[in-house]
């Protein structure tokens, strides 16, 4: 065996090693949240970017050994950004067999005239790509919609809320939209971002960037992520404790009194048992009380 097939095969067990984890962590993601149910079509948000080809890339794998049958649609929406290369995605779903509808919108010249130069334009241009999508999802009759966020994605919003909106909050693996007419998710929710950029490589996706905003400097976005990233690498398993941390929450803990009532909290248990009552680990066992009571009387005298 020459040097090159060995490194071939090596290259080969990284890669099927990397597909499994993938492959793993979103069934996983999909059974803990019921995100895909029997019979469903799902809209795959497809952007051109690393994380929604991984996505659809996944779920397709997943399609064919799933326990129930579900439909897959893939949905772009064209921004009409300068330079938008057109035939790239139409290209690349025809090729896969995939089903796809791409929307034309100018929502960049929108974008243009309402942001003032030098500000982020990421907010606004979300709110109008996600209006366009849901609606052509109830349009379509799609059950589920299916974006590309990644755990890293869930981490830096609950960061950004934080650190700039003053709220603990994050983006859910499910969620059900404002409207009420669509459900959100997020098969991806488990993902680690190195895992999604080293996958999208190796199956040399045609990614698309996004001149819009994502090349935009100083983003809050990019500032969090490059905390989370030192962190890790100062403290290996730090955002993994992060990201655990928000599956595991205890509103009596924090201090929000729209989700745990302070104002009507009583005691309600029984007095802990006396020393007297207990040998040496009883609650008061080995306690020296040194007591002081004012003297009411010198107090009133004076």
């Amino acid at each position: 065996m020459t040097v090159q097939s060995i490194a071939e095969k090596k290259s080969r067990t990284e890669f099927n090693k990397l597909q499994k984890r993938l492959r793993r962590e979103t069934g996983r993601a999909i059974a803990d949240f019921n995100m895909i149910e029997e019979g469903d079509t799902v809209m795959v948000c497809l952007s051109g970017g690393k994380d929604s080809y991984t996505l659809l890339d996944i779920l397709m794998n997943l399609q064919r050994s799933a326990p129930v049958d579900f439909k897959l649609v893939a949905v772009n929406l064209d921004q009409k950004q300068p330079g938008f290369p057109e035939d790239i995605l139409p290209n690349y779903l025809k090729n896969l067999g995939v089903p796809y509808h791409i929307l034309e919108r100018d929502t960049y010249s929108i974008v243009q005239d309402m942001v003032p130069e030098g500000k982020t334009t990421c907010g606004i241009c979300s709110r109008l790509r996600r209006g366009t999508l849901y609606a052509f999802a109830d349009q379509i009759g799609a059950t589920k919609v299916a974006l590309g966020h990644h755990r890293d994605d869930i981490l830096e919003t609950l960061f950004l809320n934080m650190f700039y909106g003053g709220k603990l909050k994050a983006m859910p693996p499910k969620l059900l939209s404002d409207s009420g007419t669509n459900i959100l998710i997020r098969p991806l929710a488990y993902c680690r971002e190195d895992d999604i950029e080293q996958y999208a490589q190796a199956r040399e996706f045609p990614i698309i960037p996004c001149n819009l905003c994502g090349s935009q400097d100083n983003l809050q976005r990019q500032a969090i992520k490059g905390m989370l990233r030192d962190w890790e690498k100062q403290h290996p398993g730090r955002v993994e404790n992060i990201f655990r941390s928000i599956q595991n929450i205890a509103p009596s803990q924090l201090a929000d009194r729209q989700q745990f009532d302070f104002l009507s909290m009583q005691a309600i248990g029984i007095p802990l048992a006396p020393v007297s009552d207990g040998g040496e680990f009883s609650p008061m066992a080995q306690t020296r009380v040194n007591t002081w009571v004012p003297d009411t009387d010198e107090l009133t005298d004076e």
